[in-house]
């Protein structure tokens, strides 16, 4: 149960770097759909992420490569129309910023123009995307890293593996962390990494770090909202409530009911 209550406000990218100052730590969760975000609504939750990942959570896909830019503004607007309290957060699919900065502002701006989300993220490094995230965020859209296991680049990583085990790669992920603190992002996430090297990640930066199996030392904490539900095995999710089961269940209520011949009852009729 939280210890806060629901502010009325809306979320902003301040709140959450202010959340930061006061050592206060950031709720944030996927949502791909309108009952879902009222659902996130109603909660404590300051950040929904529209995030790719609807690829493999709804969509049955494998990875998130195939996940387009029209897929990910059809959820973005349901998830807009059901939530107007969190920050929403829209991820940049695969090939929507890779190719060019003008083509990454153009994208960028569809999914706050069109879609309604508050922001951005894109993963990877300023190295290799400085001139998408510069220009976007000269556009005047707020832009959340992402460093790590990038799913996105799953192939180039050799699956999904933990990141920054050996020395080499803690100083080239600190590095990340700092350039895209540089370069305006107002948080980032860390995705699959050892704890320590992510409490150093937040201690050294002054933007909110958003964790994802990277231990508890970070800013806030984020998770797929149906792995947290009941379908999620992964090392790092924890099932919050088993939706899966109790929606099983019901299901199974309701076959036995219809071919049992008592659904539907005298109530369930109309006269």
């Amino acid at each position: 149960m939280s210890q806060h209550k629901v502010q009325p406000f809306r979320v902003t990218t301040l709140t959450l770097q202010k959340r930061k100052r006061d050592g206060e730590k950031i709720a944030m969760i996927t949502a791909y759909d309108f009952p879902t975000a009222q659902l996130v609504e109603s909660s404590d939750i300051d950040v929904i992420l529209v995030g790719d990942s609807v690829g493999m959570a709804v969509m049955g896909l494998d990875d998130t490569l195939s996940v387009s830019m029209e897929v990910m503004l059809h959820h973005t607007k349901m998830v807009t129309r059901g939530a107007k309290r969190p920050l929403v957060v829209a991820d940049m699919p695969f090939l929507s910023y890779q190719v060019n900065a003008e083509e990454a502002l153009r994208n960028a701006g569809r999914l706050v123009a069109e879609g309604g989300a508050q922001a951005v993220k894109v993963e990877g490094s300023v190295e290799k995307f400085g001139d998408a995230i510069r220009m976007i965020l000269r556009a005047g859209i707020p832009v959340m890293g992402h460093i790590g296991l990038t799913p996105q680049s799953v192939h180039q990583l050799g699956g999904y593996r933990v990141q920054g085990r050996s020395e080499a790669d803690r100083e080239r992920l600190m590095e990340e962390a700092k350039g895209l603190e540089a370069a305006g992002c107002f948080a980032v996430v860390l995705e699959c990494m050892p704890p320590d090297l992510a409490a150093e990640i937040s201690a050294a930066i002054s933007i909110p770090t958003i964790g994802i199996g990277a231990g508890a030392a970070c800013d806030g904490q984020v998770l797929v909202l149906h792995d947290m539900l009941g379908w999620g095995q992964t090392k790092f999710t924890k099932t919050f409530g088993n939706v899966r089961g109790e929606l099983e269940s019901a299901l199974a209520a309701y076959a036995a009911e219809v071919k049992g011949v008592s659904f539907p009852a005298q109530e369930h009729t109309y006269a």
